[in-house]
């Protein structure tokens, strides 16, 4: 059994918690705190130090904390820095949500096609959220969704940034069109290096998946397809580090 599936199954067995409604991580359980997402209990190992703020936080929210050994942690989750909550459901938001939504910026929208590593999304979420995106779209098949370790590598970015799920990525696109968006998708073979293209307007960037890219039929929904260089040997960028380069190319062009 590799470590995803072991882990998974220590979540499950924790007093019949489910993985989903569990957030580990000091920074991710002190965000789902300062959020407006239902916390209901907070498990703490003893002795943890540099928990005081999680502890007062939870408390004043209502929520009940309990000191246990690190051990029973363990058995709930893999990296848990000594503090695990359990919070409600992730509530996905609606398309339309997310295109309503004023950060006070230029609208900027992340469109995922079938980024199954959790890490990956996580670690995507976070920097949409540091660029000033409105949210990020996501399918309901072949997709990572919401959990524990995404929220985790999300830093936080999670409780303040919403994700839309949909059940077809290329007709949310067509979607996005409608209102008024620029759609600009990441291809390692694209002509036009990334930085040809005016992200100052209304945009969308989608990015694919890790091994294949985006699918032919999300391709066809872009306005612009563009690439990165590629100097060395590898053939592509890591899928979050794509979504960065892309997203503070906007937010350069738009300072």
């Amino acid at each position: 059994m590799n470590m995803s599936m072991r882990d998974g199954a220590r979540r499950r067995s924790a007093q019949g918690e489910e993985a989903a409604d569990l957030v580990k991580g000091r920074h991710a359980v002190l965000a789902a705190l300062e959020s407006e997402r239902p916390v209901n209990k907070v498990w703490v190992a003893e002795g943890a130090s540099g928990v005081d703020a999680i502890v007062a936080k939870a408390r004043s929210r209502g929520a009940v904390v309990q000191f246990v050994p690190r051990s029973r942690l363990d058995e709930m989750a893999s990296a848990h820095q000594g503090v695990i909550a359990q919070v409600a459901p992730y509530a996905y938001v609606d398309l339309d949500d997310v295109i309503r939504r004023d950060t006070g910026f230029a609208p900027l929208v992340v469109v995922l096609d079938e980024i199954a590593d959790p890490h990956n999304f996580g670690a995507i979420l976070r920097t949409a959220e540091a660029s000033g995106a409105q949210g990020v779209v996501i399918g309901k098949r072949r997709q990572a969704q919401v959990t524990d370790v995404v929220a985790k590598a999300a830093a936080g970015a999670l409780e303040a940034l919403p994700v839309a799920r949909v059940a077809n990525v290329a007709q949310a696109l067509q979607r996005l069109k409608q209102a008024g968006y620029w759609i600009v998708g990441a291809d390692v073979e694209a002509k036009v290096p990334y930085t040809e293209v005016d992200y100052r307007g209304p945009t969308a960037v989608v990015i694919g998946s890790e091994g294949q890219g985006m699918r032919r039929w999300v391709r066809e929904q872009c306005d612009f397809l563009v690439s990165i260089p590629i100097l060395g040997r590898v053939q592509s960028l890591n899928a979050s580090v794509a979504a960065g380069v892309l997203l503070y190319e906007a937010v350069r062009q738009r300072a």
